[in-house]
């Protein structure tokens, strides 16, 4: 017999095709209502059975909404734009969904007008509100999505500021805490061969500074160890304080001006001037990025106004200082590579400013006040002058520019106008006219007119950066230029100053690689001499493969001309070697030498803070073969930098240098990495070994400190602990800290992180029982917090010394209880508590 099933037939199936529909209707019914029915799981039954009484008060957890109360993490949406991320304090409601304990002061940072709501302006500060915000502002509510842990404020738009997009209200500027720092940047070469020589240099580059209150005391020197430059020299000293009215910065001492409509001066006096990060959506600061080669271990140095302002060895290839922090706002920068045979090479980079654009209505101003500071080393006349500028957005198409220069031997006026070209960027033009008493004491009188430029050619999208054109007039000179004593052997008529003056720099994006050329030309008055640079270049990513072409030349009056070709090929070796990569180049001189370099580089231990290079090259010209090796850690107290260069002529040499900073603030003295213009202290109540995301090398000290160097002023800064390699011995309530500082500041980013161990402490109420499952217990200071289970154990992470302990599983006095445990000793640096400890404790009735 078969007992195969059958299909059925055509006709069959029309035939039980209605009851067939009638069994899915049933079944579909079903379902949703079996679908749509609450479950109910009876409490008591985690504790016995249903007959057996219950000792806890679960009912908080009927609710889907219900969460237990605490503190949180939470990104904070004001009308579903996100304004701050910070750790609030929540209570139960009575439903039981957690409800945010707000302060007036919360609400201000904000940007919520508290003021306008009498009520809500009476409460105090830093209290939180005593009723629900829609009681004080109508219509407002505050939920909290725990599942996303977002905090949405909803405002009705009367009680909210106006503000642009990303605006921080200036109330939540951080003026810091007090300290004294010191940041240096040290680098040092010592020759080892005999045959040539013994020999060494050593630099110091020192930033040292006060901050008390918001005023800031800053000084800049260098310190030199070489034969032809030894000793100390004192760069600058001011003091500096914001003008949050003016959304502008005064500064008195030695500084410069910003170089906006007149050339950029030295001075030692006072200067007020528009501080435009101040303000939402400006534009940021301007500096140059250097580029150039190295064929051996070399040393970089840049100089500005007759100051060495960078030094750092570098490795061979291609090098790129994109962190360079300027003595002035303008003026030429010199670009030098020692390599380690002793040769060196020598570019002139322009630094000027951009087309001088305004938005509508917004004043951009300058004024200063002083005696004028010349070139180190110079003998120039320095006299008391007076300088103002002022730049002025008319309306979306046209900026006025104008400005004044006053002393007794000078005068100069400008004028001119920025129009802005829409997609094609913008353009502005300006004349100088001024009338300057030479040495000799003739006068004389002249003109100097500029253009710059900045945009895109939208067709081929070509982007045009600080192109520029200035022509200036025999007659005229510039304060610095009328300032310049004569020689013995120099005339008015003969002396040279600045004629025309090129400048152009552009990028042309191709696929998947970039082109770009940047040049400059200056000639002088009476003069034949010409300094003049070009260099161009191309890049371009292949399968991972990066190639990199380029050809600079330049021309200067006081160095012989430099012609240089550079190919280079970087291949990455990650499927092989982590974090690593090969590198091939081909240099060409002038001088016909022909230079190929293999090397091997890449980065090593954890958040790869060691970065190696190793190199081997081979020329046409001597020395034929040269090795050398490279290496940067990044430490917790700073950077540190070596490399060794040996080659066939019997020359070796090795580089060394140190970069970090000391700083002293209420909580102690750390030490830290490199410092930015800001930087954050972090008080990590005392945990160490604490990391963070996206810092390098970075982790709190045996104190609990640490030093995030480098953040943004007068923004939100977002410092968050690295939990991925928190110490098994260490937890903290809050993982991220929210910092705006003014400019130069030094803030304070606190978490409040625990050093202890991690238990299972059993609870033993007085009549023997262990508490009932579901009990809360919390510590006295509100940081530790734990659910007891079935049998009373709760675990409890950060134990350290005597801890009290409050326990409640319920609204009456019987359902709440006090322990103390004490875990025989304190934490200390040498203690291991990463093993979980066990113990028990009677939690007395009451609390």
């Amino acid at each position: 017999m078969n007992n195969r099933a059958q299909p059925l037939s055509h006709s069959s199936s029309r035939a039980f095709a209605p009851l067939l529909h009638g069994l899915s209707g049933l079944l579909f019914l079903s379902s949703s209502v079996l679908y749509a029915r609450d479950f109910y799981f009876q409490p008591n039954s985690l504790e016995g059975g249903e007959n057996t009484p219950q000792t806890t008060n679960l009912a908080i957890f009927d609710n889907p909404k219900a969460q237990l109360a605490g503190s949180y993490p939470s990104h904070i949406l004001l009308n579903d734009r996100k304004i701050q991320e910070k750790t609030l304090a929540y209570v139960n409601a009575e439903d039981g969904s957690l409800v945010p304990l707000l302060t007036p002061k919360m609400l201000r940072e904000w940007g919520i007008k508290v003021d306008d709501y009498p009520i809500l302006a009476s409460e105090p500060a830093d209290k939180p509100l005593k009723h629900d915000l829609g009681t004080y502002i109508p219509a407002a509510s505050a939920v909290f999505d725990f599942k996303l842990q977002n905090l949405h404020l909803s405002i009705p738009q009367i009680a909210v500021q106006k503000v642009n997009a990303n605006a921080v209200d200036p109330s939540r500027w951080d003026a810091g805490v007090p300290v004294l720092f010191a940041d240096y940047a040290f680098s040092g070469q010592d020759n080892l061969a005999h045959t040539q020589g013994q020999h060494s240099n050593q630099y110091l580059n020192l930033r040292s500074g006060a901050n008390l209150g918001e005023w800031r005391l800053r000084n800049y020197g260098t310190w030199s160890n070489a034969a032809d430059n030894q000793g100390w020299q004192n760069i600058a000293t001011w003091i500096q304080h914001d003008v949050q009215t003016l959304k502008a910065q005064f500064i008195a001492g030695q500084s410069s001006t910003r170089g906006e409509v007149f050339d950029s001066l030295q001075f030692n006096g006072i200067n007020i001037a528009s501080d435009d990060e101040m303000l939402p959506n400006s534009e940021r600061g301007y500096a140059p990025t250097l580029r150039g080669t190295a064929y051996s271990n070399a040393v970089v140095t840049v100089k500005q106004n007759g100051y060495t302002i960078y030094q750092q060895n570098v490795a061979p290839g291609a090098f790129e200082i994109n962190d360079l922090a300027a003595s002035t706002n303008s003026g030429d920068l010199e670009l030098s590579v020692q390599e380690a045979d002793g040769s060196v090479r020598t570019t002139i980079q322009p630094f000027s400013s951009i087309a001088l654009m305004q938005r509508p209505s917004r004043l951009r101003f300058e004024a200063t006040a002083g005696r004028y500071r010349a070139d180190n080393g110079s003998n120039d006349k320095e006299p008391e002058f007076a300088q103002g500028s002022v730049i002025y957005g008319i309306n979306n198409t046209f900026t006025a520019i104008g400005g004044l220069t006053t002393a007794q031997d000078y005068n100069a006026v400008n004028a001119g106008m920025g129009i802005s070209l829409g997609n094609w960027g913008a353009i502005s033009a300006d004349v100088t006219a001024a009338r300057s008493v030479l040495d000799s004491g003739n006068i004389s009188s002249g003109q100097s007119w500029r253009v710059l430029y900045t945009g895109d050619f939208n067709p081929t999208n070509t982007h045009f950066s600080l192109s520029g054109y200035r022509y200036s007039s025999e007659g005229y000179y510039s304060f610095v230029e009328a300032n310049q004593h004569q020689t013995k052997d120099s005339s008015d008529e003969t002396r040279d100053h600045k004629r025309n003056r090129l400048q152009l720099n552009i990028s042309q994006p191709v696929g998947a690689g970039n082109i770009y050329i940047n040049g400059y030309q200056q000639n002088y008055w009476n003069n034949s001499r010409r300094d003049s640079s070009l260099s161009a270049g191309a890049s371009y990513s292949l399968m991972g493969i990066s190639y990199n072409l380029s050809l600079t030349w330049s021309t200067t009056s006081n160095s012989e001309d430099d012609r240089s070709l550079y190919l280079g090929l970087t291949i990455p070796l990650s499927h092989w070697l982590p974090d690593s990569w090969a590198t091939y180049s081909l240099n060409n001189n002038q001088h016909g030498a022909t230079t190929q370099n293999v090397g091997l580089n890449g980065s090593l231990l954890a958040d790869n803070r060691l970065n190696y290079s190793l190199q081997q090259s081979r020329s046409n010209q001597s020395p034929q073969d040269s090795s050398s090796v490279y290496s940067t850690w990044y430490a917790q107290y700073g950077r540190l930098n070596a490399g060794y260069y040996t080659a066939s002529d019997g020359s070796r040499q090795l580089s060394y240098g140190a970069n970090g900073a000391l700083v002293a603030h209420p909580r102690g003295i750390t030490l830290s990495q490199p410092l930015g213009s800001q930087f954050a202290i972090v008080d990590a109540d005392g945990a160490p070994g604490v990391s963070f995301q996206n810092q390098r090398g970075i982790h709190t000290d045996m104190f609990g400190n640490a030093i995030i160097p480098s953040i943004s002023a007068y923004q939100e800064n977002h410092i968050n602990i690295d939990t991925t390699t928190l110490p098994d011995d260490v937890d903290s309530s809050n993982t991220s800290s929210t910092v705006v500082p003014s400019r130069n500041a030094a803030v304070v980013a606190h978490f409040s992180a625990r050093r202890g161990y991690r238990a299972l402490v059993t609870l033993v109420q007085s009549s023997g029982q262990p508490l009932p499952f579901g009990t809360m217990v919390t510590s006295e200071d509100g940081l530790l917090n734990g659910i007891a289970d079935d049998q009373g154990v709760v675990y409890l992470a950060g134990l350290s010394g005597t801890v009290t302990l409050k326990a409640k599983w319920g609204n009456q006095e019987r359902q709440r209880c006090i322990a103390t445990i004490t875990t025989g000793e304190e934490i200390t640096q040498n203690t291991d508590a990463a093993d979980i400890k066990r113990m028990t404790a009677a939690c007395k009735q009451g609390g």
